[in-house]
């Protein structure tokens, strides 16, 4: 009996799935949406990191799934600009302390580029998604207060704020708001947020009644001015607390879907519990996703400076492999940092291969969850034939030993004489030489995937390390090679296509003395030995 040939969703990716989850719920649920909604948080209190990044793009990645099987969908940016600054993130100016627990869209821009510091941070996530070609629609948190986008939800929540209490105490185990409104004002005498007490909701006349008392701030009192005052919730002179403002958002623009951290799982539970008791609407579909970590282990974080941000990914990578990043899995925390970028320009090569047919993947499944992520990458427009696939570290080596400004000619020219099929009129060839380029020139680090090394050959290699740390002279180091190769038993030139491979990703390349020298001796000796260690294993 022959086996049903394998359902594949979509696309075959992870995103094609949460796509058709959102649709089968919807469908559900008996609405008929002309529009999807998909959203994502933009922190503006601190500079955007590739975790911030992730979650728009992660998000956008769902729209594209479901335009793909004809439904409208678009992607809504919401720049948390109303929040209040808790801490001078790391890098900045240290006089921004005087605006701690203010409203980040009320505090100047230390750069004195934009109306204000949140502006400036939302400024540099949406010019990533820009650089990248995400689409999507920006909403302001200030101007939505301001506008009164979310007065009918603020009206509901303040209203129910015994409830809203007893919900928030029920899922995260805080009693605070049994005893305070869900709600800050800003202070209209000094200016700030969080240090003001939300006491009484006065419904006719939409206004809140409140004490500048300070707050609690990583284990430190930040005073209050001690003012009393009232405030009137419509203004946009206020916010919601998060604990509600995610179901505000909802419900106001009509979210299909959101995706969220794993540190926010109770958060979420309020909010979709406040959503559904308390304004009386079915909250969005979610997913959950875990966070980047830097090469410590620690989680990515603005405030504490271990920043990558994508623009600094964009300078020596194209866009494409930053989505990859994204799209090949949703769950898993990842470690990633600069060095990172060349396994995902040769993933991204990889992956082309597969579209075209250059390389054959046997697995239905796996063909089809390949090329859709390939498709997903380029926004479901890929290009239509393959570029030349020219290895990153060749390409940076050649710049290396380029004469100072005539680096592209230079470096087709040598391409040309190495085998390489260049179009100089290839752009995505040509951005890709300008990304090596600025890594050649900027960068002191050698990346190398992993390559099959056998018994003989490693011991072999291991000593070519030793040797390149011991010498720099170019020619005793090309001879090394033949000599090791001899000690060793080797025939030269399959141990020359080894060395190759994991020095460049290559079958064959320059030669091997200069290159040492040019890519730095100690690197080119760490990615050997890691290449033995990992053929030991």
């Amino acid at each position: 009996m022959a086996l049903a040939a394998p359902q594949i969703i979509g696309r075959g990716t992870w995103l094609d799935k949460v796509a058709s989850e959102i649709i089968e719920r919807e469908q559900k649920l008996g609405r008929e949406v002309d529009l999807l909604k998909v959203e994502s948080g933009l922190g503006a209190s601190g500079v955007p990191h590739i975790g911030n990044y992730s979650d728009a793009a992660r998000a956008y990645g769902i729209k594209l799934a479901l335009e793909s099987v004809g439904r409208k969908a678009e992607l809504i940016a919401f720049s948390d600009d109303m929040d209040g600054l808790r801490k001078v993130p790391a890098g900045l100016p240290k006089s921004l302390s005087k605006y701690i627990g203010f409203p980040v869209s009320s505090i100047p821009d230390p750069f004195g580029c934009h109306d204000s510091y949140g502006s400036h941070m939302s400024s540099l996530l949406l010019d990533a998604l820009d650089r990248t070609g995400i689409q999507y629609r920006s909403v302001s948190g200030t101007r939505a207060y301001r506008e009164g986008l979310f007065n009918s939800q603020i009206d509901k929540i303040l209203a129910s704020a015994t409830r809203v209490g007893e919900i928030i105490k029920e899922t995260l185990g805080q009693e605070k708001y049994t005893e305070v409104l869900p709600y800050f004002p800003i202070c209209e005498n000094c200016g700030r947020i969080y240090t003001t007490k939300a006491l009484e909701y006065v419904r006719d006349r939409h206004v809140v009644r409140y004490s500048c008392d300070g707050m609690e701030l990583r284990g430190e009192k930040l005073k209050g001015c001690g003012h009393q005052g009232e405030v009137d919730v419509f203004s946009g002179k206020g916010k919601l607390s998060w604990k509600v403002e995610f179901a505000a958002r909802w419900s106001a623009l009509k979210v299909n879907y959101e995706a969220y951290g794993k540190e926010l799982i109770d958060s979420v539970k309020t909010n979709d519990r406040v959503m559904e008791e308390v304004l009386g609407e079915t909250p969005p579909f979610h997913t959950r996703y875990e966070h980047f970590l830097d090469k410590t282990g620690a989680k990515v974080s603005k405030s504490v400076g271990n920043v990558l941000a994508p623009q600094l990914w964009l300078r020596y990578a194209p866009p494409q492999t930053l989505l990859l990043l994204m799209y090949k899995r949703s769950v898993g925390s990842r470690a990633v940092w600069v060095k990172d970028i060349p396994t995902y320009i040769a993933e991204l090569d990889e992956l082309e291969d597969v579209y075209f047919g250059r390389k054959e993947v046997k697995d239905p499944r796996e063909l089809a969850r390949l090329r859709g992520l390939y498709e997903y990458v380029w926004h479901l427009s890929p290009p239509r034939s393959p570029t030349a696939h020219v290895p990153h570290n060749l390409l940076v080596y050649l710049v290396k030993v380029a004469p100072k400004d005539k680096e592209k000619e230079f470096v087709i020219q040598r391409l040309a004489g190495y085998g390489y099929q260049v179009d100089p009129n290839d752009q995505r060839f040509q951005d890709r030489l300008d990304k090596a380029i600025n890594w050649g020139k900027e960068i002191e680090t050698l990346t190398t995937g992993i390559v099959r090394v056998e018994d003989r050959e490693r011991e072999a290699i291991l000593e070519l390390a030793g040797i390149i740390n011991a010498s720099d002279d170019e020619d005793y180091l090309q001879n090394s090679v033949f000599t090791i190769a001899k000690k060793h038993n080797l025939e030269p030139g399959p141990f020359f296509k080894t060395l190759y491979r994991v020095l460049i990703g290559s079958d064959h390349g320059p030669r091997l003395g200069p290159y040492i020298l040019a890519m730095g001796r100690e690197n080119v000796a760490s990615a050997l030995a890691g290449a033995a260690r990992t053929a030991n294993k």
